[in-house]
C-alpha cells in the first residue's frame, strides 16, 4: 500500500484521540492508557501472523517505545482534564514541530539553522495564543490551567521518542505490539497502586476498545509501515493534518465554533511545522534562492 495512504490513516484515526479522551474523563488516566493499550497491542497478533518472535526488540528499544506510548498517552488524558480541551490539544500538537527543532539534539549530522529557529518561535507564540485565547466563560475564573504543562510534556515525549527510534537497529512493525503491550500493563499496575477501583460500562468498554483499535493501536502500526515505506519528509508534511483535524473533531463533538484565536493558533502551528520541513526553494518557488541560503 502507499506510504502516504498509511500515513492518512494514521492521521486520520489520531484526528479522534483527543474527543474519545474527553468522552472518557471520567475514567482513571492510568486505568484508560492501560487497558485501551492492550487493546492495541492485539493487533500485532495478525500482524505477525502469531509469530512472536516478531514482537522481540532490544531492551533498549523497548524502554524507548514504552517512554514513547505510556508517557505520551498518559499526560495528554492529564492534560485534557485539567485545561480547556481544545487548547490543550493544540498545545500537544506542537510535538511535529519538536521533530524539526529537536532533530539537531537527538541525530548526527544535523544542524539548527535560522529557517528552523524562525518556525520554533512561530510554533510556540501560536501554542501561547491557543492558551491565552482560552479565556474561560466565567471572567473571575483563573485564565491559566495547570493542564497546559502535561500537554506541552506529552508533545516533547513524542517528538524525542519519534526521533529516539532512528538511533536504533531497525525493527518488524509488529513490534509495536510489545511497545503497547508492556506499556499498558504497567499502567494498569499503576493504576491499582495509585487510583480508585472504577466500575465501568458497557459504553465505556466499547469506547477503550475504539480508542485502542483506533488511535491508541491502529494509527501506531499505520505510522510504522508509513515510514517505512516512503519518504519521512512527505509523511512528517501530511501530519501537520493532525492538529487541525483533531480540532476540528473535538469542537464538533462540543458543538462549538471556532473562535479566531484558536483558528489563528492551529494556523500557526501548522504554519510554523510546514515552514521547518520545506526546503528554501520549496517555499520559494521558482525565485532565485541564493541570497537565502542561510536559510
Amino acid at each position: 500500500m502507499n506510504a502516504n495512504l498509511l500515513a492518512l490513516g494514521a492521521i486520520a484515526l489520531w484526528a479522534s484521540l483527543a474527543a474519545l479522551g474527553v468522552t472518557l474523563a471520567h475514567v482513571p488516566p492510568f486505568l484508560l492508557t492501560g487497558l485501551s493499550l492492550l487493546v492495541g497491542s492485539l493487533i500485532a497478533l495478525p500482524l505477525s501472523r502469531f509469530d512472536f518472535r516478531q514482537w522481540y526488540v532490544p531492551s533498549k528499544t523497548l524502554a524507548i517505545g514504552v517512554y514513547g506510548l505510556f508517557g505520551f498517552h498518559f499526560l495528554l488524558f492529564i492534560a485534557l482534564r485539567h485545561a480547556p480541551p481544545v487548547q490543550a490539544n493544540l498545545v500537544n500538537y506542537l510535538w511535529p514541530l519538536g521533530i524539526v527543532v529537536m532533530a539537531p539534539l537527538f541525530l548526527p549530522g544535523v544542524k539548527l539553522t535560522g529557517r528552523l529557529v524562525f518556525a520554533a518561535l512561530l510554533g510556540f507564540a501560536g501554542a501561547a495564543l491557543a492558551i491565552l485565547g482560552g479565556r474561560p466563560a466565567d471572567p473571575n475564573a483563573p485564565l491559566w490551567a495547570w493542564g497546559y504543562i502535561p500537554a506541552l510534556m506529552s508533545a516533547f515525549i513524542w517528538a524525542s521518542y519519534s526521533l529516539l527510534t532512528q538511533r536504533v537497529k531497525a525493527f518488524p512493525t509488529a513490534a509495536v505490539g510489545s511497545f503497547a503491550l508492556v506499556s499498558g500493563l504497567l499502567a494498569l499496575l499503576c493504576h491499582v497502586w495509585l487510583e480508585p477501583s472504577t466500575a465501568l460500562s458497557d459504553k465505556d468498554w466499547a469506547l477503550i476498545a475504539l480508542l485502542g483499535l483506533g488511535p491508541l493501536g491502529g494509527a501506531f502500526f499505520l505510522w510504522d509501515a508509513a515510514l517505512k515505506r516512503g519518504d519521512a519528509r512527505q509523511i512528517g508534511v501530511l501530519s501537520f493534518l493532525t492538529p487541525l483535524l483533531s480540532t476540528l473533531v473535538l469542537l464538533a463533538m462540543q458543538k462549538e465554533m471556532p473562535s479566531w484565536s484558536v483558528g489563528l493558533a492551529a494556523l500557526m502551528i501548522v504554519g510554523a511545522a510546514v515552514i521547518a520541513t520545506r526546503k528554501p526553494q520549496a517555499l520559494l518557488g521558482a525565485v532565485d534562492c541564493g541570497r537565502f541560503r542561510r536559510w
